[in-house]
């Protein structure tokens, strides 16, 4: 699963660079034309640097870093620099993609890595850039929509005991039926409405009447119904529903970095003190509630947040999810 890393770059001096006088040990490393990274900026800037996420070589010899936005560009003239570019979805979801330049792009396709069930195959030219990847790319998200949208019903719909966090990539869950009994799903990511792979876990005399309605009544699994109903159908059993995390409408959710429903009741809060949660992540997926003055107290910690006049931008801490907060004064 690839993850955005943090990068650095060290500007003092290298014990593995020669010193004067000293000659560099071993072949000297392939150097890329300044023309190429004249070209790979131009083609950064197609796709907007306001999408990059990071950047960087293998090595840090020679390493330049620039601050656009959020964002970092960090590579060594001597390696294969790496692109790390954030995509959505249709549907919101924000998305990693990697991109990996050989020596002799564009002579050759770079290569690409994400947090999906399996990866495009790329169609390129020596004409080819960089938002070609890229397109390419958010055609394949779209493709992968209807299985999104299954695992989605699954998560919602079924008491999913395993993965707790599950990534975009992950194809398999594991549902609680009860008595200590589970069904371990595998669905097809190029097939997401078809019946998926099934494994029970469990004691056998407690698993014996469900395997056998599964072979008896796997013929009854429609595309045109919802997964989690396909699966009741053929199991021809009451599945057990997931815990409710819900809330009334009327009841305040707790604050996701201070842990409280209600601010403290203090002076120095001013007009914010013993407020409730007042702000919400608008990533459907997350919905995780605020106080605006601890979101804003979070945001003021981290050295990617931006300032624009009087309002602060950032991250969620809980999905990434791009988040503003006005400053005002306690």
């Amino acid at each position: 699963m690839v993850q955005p890393a943090t990068l650095s770059c060290d500007t003092g001096t290298h014990s593995d660079l020669p010193q004067d006088g000293q000659e560099e040990a071993g072949p000297p490393r392939p150097r890329r034309p300044p023309a190429f990274y004249s070209s790979v900026f131009a083609q950064i800037e197609e796709v907007g640097w306001g999408r990059l996420a990071s950047a960087a070589g293998d090595d840090g010899v020679s390493c330049l870093a620039f601050r656009v936005l959020q964002c970092i560009w960090l590579y060594s003239v001597n390696l294969w620099p790496v692109v790390s570019l954030i995509v959505r979805d249709e549907h919101g979801r924000q998305h990693l993609l990697e991109i990996t330049l050989p020596m002799n792009y564009p002579a050759c396709p770079p290569s690409i890595a994400a947090d999906v069930p399996y990866l495009p195959k790329l169609q390129w030219s020596k004409s080819s850039r960089l938002k070609d990847v890229v397109s390419q790319f958010q055609e394949h998200l779209k493709v992968l929509q209807d299985y999104w949208s299954t695992m989605d019903d699954i998560n919602k719909a079924l008491c999913v005991v395993d993965p707790t966090k599950p990534a975009y990539a992950m194809s398999h869950r594991r549902i609680a039926l009860g008595d200590d009994c589970y069904i371990l799903l595998n669905v097809d990511a190029q097939k997401p409405s078809s019946l998926p792979e099934c494994r029970f876990l469990g004691t056998d005399g407690k698993l014996e009447r469900l395997i056998k309605n599964w072979r008896k009544n796997r013929n009854r699994w429609s595309a045109d119904k919802k997964f989690h109903e396909n699966l009741a159908t053929v199991l021809d059993f009451a599945l057990p529903q997931p815990p409710s995390i819900s809330i009334k409408d009327d009841q305040p959710a707790d604050c996701g970095i201070c842990y409280a429903t209600h601010l403290p009741t203090d002076d120095e809060l001013g007009t914010q003190s013993g407020c409730a949660t007042d702000y919400t992540c608008e990533n459907s997926s997350c919905s995780r509630a605020f106080h605006s003055v601890c979101l804003r107290d979070w945001l003021r910690a981290i050295t990617t947040t931006r300032q624009s006049f009087d309002v602060l931008f950032g991250n969620c801490p809980y999905c990434s999810e791009a988040v503003a907060v006005k400053i005002t004064d306690r």
